[in-house]
């Protein structure tokens, strides 16, 4: 094992060493060293969450595995996802298909698959290991090309879309002691403006919420302001009031007579304040001890509306255990006024974020029968307080 992990740190190097697009290529060939494997394929997550796209299908891969996108709804790479563990699967004659889940801090990026003669519990474990590090491999990479921004793109991207999604955090999922939290964005067929966003510092956790008015470009651009803003004044240092202010400014300033809904939350890590600044947005949801209630703070005007003076900053109850649901209108209106959002986050407690992102955002859109009318855009935030530990990787079968 000690041998096979020196391997391994050689192959970080190596792929540290080749241009960017290749550093998967070298995970995959130093797979096929070690362990004899058949073929190897990375399989990226698409940016909603539905489809799975194939990046380095080899000359050798199965015929029955060469799809280049792949349905992920009851597939055995969703149960690798959303288990977080790596699965065998056997496959007869030819072996064994393994898939480990490629992810780093609770991103889900992809699945890393493999065919083996065979597997045993010290192969399953390398190979996650070299899937972790994989993961690794590619959040540094993407800095440097497009290869990975075409793999999470399975349908046509419009200008709006682009300026849209360039404006939502790197990772859609993050996980730390004290938290774990996923995003997600179903847009509208013309986009309507929304946006998520969070961000870390020593000892806060920075969250936000928005709703541009309008519709496509317009909307993507003052998305645009909105975030840039309330980002702008964050890592300048200010307290939540001030971003509201330079947030709501910025719209006053260059908003053209719009305006926008939206929260922006601060939390400390050490549990001691959870703060937070409602702009005319919806009230987010808490689910405790298997209840859910509105948060039924008070609401300022929109960002934009003149007649809004200084923004309240409201403490509101968190405490260890709690999930919190941060969304926008298109979540509940027109057609996504039948999804009883507050079932679904009862009957998903015990799904990690992540999966609770996935089932809102499938339900709305399912409502919308696939063509949601106004963006419908989630932040799923449980918090922990206390430290977990990583489990460690157990043998699965799947069929």
């Amino acid at each position: 094992m000690v041998r096979d992990r020196i391997k391994l740190a050689d192959v970080l190097a190596a792929a540290e060493d080749a241009a960017p697009m290749g550093s998967v290529d070298v995970v995959a060939r130093n797979l096929r060293e070690r362990f004899g494997a058949r073929y190897v394929s990375f399989l990226f997550v698409d940016i909603v969450g539905g489809r799975l796209l194939r990046v380095n299908e080899e000359a050798d891969t199965p015929r029955g595995h060469r799809a280049g996108r792949i349905p992920l709804a009851g597939s055995v790479y969703d149960q690798v996802l959303r288990t977080q563990r790596p699965v065998r699967v056997p496959e007869g004659e030819q072996g064994h298909r393994v898939l480990a889940p490629v992810t780093n801090r609770g991103d889900t990026i992809g699945v890393l698959e493999l065919f083996l003669d065979q597997v045993a519990q010290d192969v399953l474990e390398q190979v996650e290991e070299a899937a972790h590090a994989l993961a690794y491999i590619i959040v540094t990479d993407r800095r440097f090309t497009d290869l990975y921004h075409w793999g999470q793109r399975t349908a046509p991207v419009s200008l709006a879309a682009e300026i849209q999604r360039q404006l939502l955090p790197s990772a859609p999922s993050c996980e730390a002691a004290e938290f774990a939290l996923a995003g997600g964005l179903v847009p509208a067929a013309d986009i309507a403006g929304d946006t998520y966003d969070y961000t870390l510092d020593h000892g806060t956790l920075h969250l936000s919420v928005t709703d541009a008015m309008g519709h496509d470009v317009d909307a993507a651009l003052m998305a645009t302001l909105l975030v840039n803003a309330s980002r702008g004044a964050r890592r300048a240092g200010a307290d939540l009031a001030e971003q509201a202010r330079q947030t709501h400014q910025a719209l006053l300033d260059h908003g053209r007579r719009t305006f926008a809904t939206g929260q922006l939350l601060r939390i400390a890590l050490d549990g001691r304040s959870a703060q937070l600044v409602n702009a005319g947005h919806p009230w987010p949801l808490r689910l405790r001890d298997g209840n859910v209630e509105r948060l039924r703070l008070n609401v300022n005007l929109p960002f934009g509306v003149a007649a809004q003076g200084p923004y309240q900053v409201q403490d509101f109850d968190l405490r260890p255990g709690d999930r919190l649901v941060l969304y926008t209108d298109g979540m509940e209106e027109r057609q996504a006024a039948t999804v009883d959002l507050p079932g679904i986050i009862r009957d998903t407690a015990a799904e990690h974020p992540r999966e609770v992102v996935r089932t809102l955002t499938a339900a709305v859109t399912d409502a919308c029968d696939g063509h949601p009318k106004d963006d419908a855009t989630v932040l799923c935030l449980d918090w922990h307080g206390l430290s977990r530990q990583r489990e460690p990787a157990v043998l699965e079968d799947f069929g």
